[in-house]
């Protein structure tokens, strides 16, 4: 790991297109936002919370809403001073006055000093952490916010560039720190903003994407598992690619070759990363079997085309349906299709659990249509990448399904998200790709 280069007090960076300059602070009895905060000067901002709303915070719960907070405020992004009712520490943590999460925890040392050398460190941290891991791929994620402690903060790296969403008020207020200590850690020269999320304005926060340090081609290629896989990181999902699915698409081409499968399904297929998975495992089982994809994105489905063609495989083995996949699933039910093997991974349908119920039945829907289709003895991969839909409840939706369609089926793995997305123990909320491979019992 290179060292920190550029971060000195009181000096203003700047943060490339569309971003103000800022002055970090190094603290003292005239810093706004504790020891070596960053702020304006004046008297030191504290949040203090209800009686018993404390709780959370001694559990290292990063997270502070609206309806705990008894009195106090801040600026957008500035690091406050939170305490219990009766005036104990609790955790310094960055302000965000629009959210109905109003303070997200840096840190809960109250001697720590909450600055531009702090923020560097904890970016050099999460790097590290990814040491630990085998990642087969020059795709990773290398910041997943609240587990790396860098709240709202997402970086992921595609071989030589660094693509960053910046999803919270305190990230945001410390974004040059953020973009400085990232090259240096890396030693790479360019970083691409994707800050255009929902959750951006839950913050009150404009979107932002361009360039932020460097330039380069937004259209990239990463390797994954000896596949070679196109992606746009300026206009496709997320930061570009769904990372977080590395390890799924390894297993779904260890279970097609194992299995030999004569026909895969891969619904809302993206990019087709799950469709060359399963193509490598058909081909090296000696299998001449067909893979269908389907997407209601023209792009996406170009994108797919692509990567099947440029890691060699017929494309005669290949479909493609810009469809809508709830409608395809239902014309091919009433056309007597079987799969043996089915991929279902929607999009986000319930960001938070307000909207559970509601994506509830539109996962058991598509899930009730899937076990339909799928063969006696075949497999369906099922997610849920919403934050509102807990594992016990998607297995209880995915079982509902299973009994409206009139299918028995065992439940044959658990699935997450590939490691370098990790879960950290004081923050559940963290778990938000839940997975199952269901198998249909034999008749």
């Amino acid at each position: 790991m290179g060292s920190l280069q550029g971060v000195k007090a009181g000096e203003v960076y700047a943060s490339g297109p569309r971003v103000k300059s800022l002055t970090i602070g190094r603290g003292g009895p005239d810093t706004v936002g504790g020891p070596g905060g960053v702020g304006t000067i004046g008297a030191m901002k504290t949040i203090r919370l209800r009686p018993g709303r404390e709780r959370s915070l001694l559990r290292r719960h990063p997270w502070v809403f609206e309806s705990a907070i008894a009195k106090g405020g801040g600026d957008v992004g500035e690091t406050v001073r939170v305490v219990s009712s009766d005036e104990q520490f609790l955790a310094w943590g960055a302000f965000s006055p629009a959210s109905r999460i109003r303070v997200r925890a840096w840190s809960f040392d109250e001697g720590q000093r909450i600055d531009a050398e702090f923020i560097a460190a904890a970016c050099a941290r999460a790097l590290r952490a990814r040491d630990l891991w085998a990642i087969d791929s020059d795709g990773r994620r290398l910041i997943h916010g609240e587990a790396d402690g860098l709240p709202g903060l997402i970086v992921d790296r595609y071989g030589d560039t660094l693509v960053a969403q910046f999803g919270s008020a305190g990230v945001e207020r410390f974004k040059p720190v953020i973009a400085d200590a990232l090259l240096a850690h890396t030693g790479l020269t360019r970083l691409y903003e994707r800050s255009d999320a929902a959750v951006r304005q839950l913050e009150g926060l404009p979107e932002a994407t361009d360039w932020l340090r460097g330039q380069g081609p937004t259209e990239l290629q990463l390797r994954e598992h000896g596949w070679r896989l196109r992606l746009d990181i300026a206009h496709g999902h997320k930061t570009g690619f769904y990372l977080d699915q590395r390890d799924n698409r390894a297993l779904l081409a260890a279970h097609a070759r194992q299995r030999g499968f004569g026909r895969v399904l891969n619904c809302y297929c993206y990019s087709g990363g799950f469709s060359v998975a399963a193509l490598q495992g058909l081909r090296e089982a000696g299998v001449a079997g067909e893979v269908v994809s389907i997407d209601s994105s023209a792009p996406a489905l170009a994108l797919a085309r692509a990567n099947v063609a440029d890691n060699g495989f017929d494309p005669a083995r290949a479909r493609f349906l810009d469809a809508d996949v709830n409608a395809a699933l239902r014309e091919m039910l009433a056309a007597g299709e079987r799969f043996d093997a089915i991929v279902l991974d929607p999009p986000k349908l319930a960001p938070t659990v307000a909207h559970a119920e509601r994506a509830a039945r539109a996962y058991k829907d598509i899930n009730r249509l899937a076990l339909k289709l799928l063969a006696p003895g075949g497999e369906l991969f099922t997610f849920s990448c919403s934050g509102g839909i807990s594992a016990d409840l998607f297995h209880k939706i995915v079982a509902s399904a299973g009994a409206d369609a009139g299918v028995d089926a065992y439940i044959a793995q658990r699935l997450g998200a590939a490691p370098d997305h990790p879960m950290s123990l004081a923050f559940p909320e963290g778990e938000y790709l839940k997975g199952l491979v269901v198998v249909r019992k034999p008749d």
